[in-house]
C-alpha cells in the first residue's frame, strides 16, 4: 500500500498538496510545526493511489511518496 510523507519542518502550508489529490487523503495537521505553520498530513491514508500528484505540486519538496 502507498503512503505519504510530508516533512513537517519543510512544509510551509500552503495547502496545494491537499487541492491536488484526487483521492483527499491529505488535510492540514491538528499541530503546529517548529515554524509556526500547520503542515499538510495524510488524513485518509487508506485511501492513497500512490498517484505522486501531490508530491509533484509541492513548492517546498516536502512529501515523499513510498509504494511498497
Amino acid at each position: 500500500m502507498p503512503r505519504i510523507e510530508v516533512d513537517a519542518n519543510r512544509c510551509k502550508a500552503c495547502y496545494l498538496c491537499v487541492g491536488v489529490c484526487p483521492k483527499k487523503c491529505l488535510g492540514p495537521s491538528k499541530t503546529i510545526s517548529k515554524k509556526g505553520y500547520f503542515p499538510a498530513e495524510m488524513i485518509h491514508p487508506e485511501n492513497c493511489i500512490g498517484c505522486a500528484v501531490c508530491y509533484r505540486m509541492c513548492p517546498d519538496i516536502a512529501i515523499t511518496v513510498i509504494k511498497e
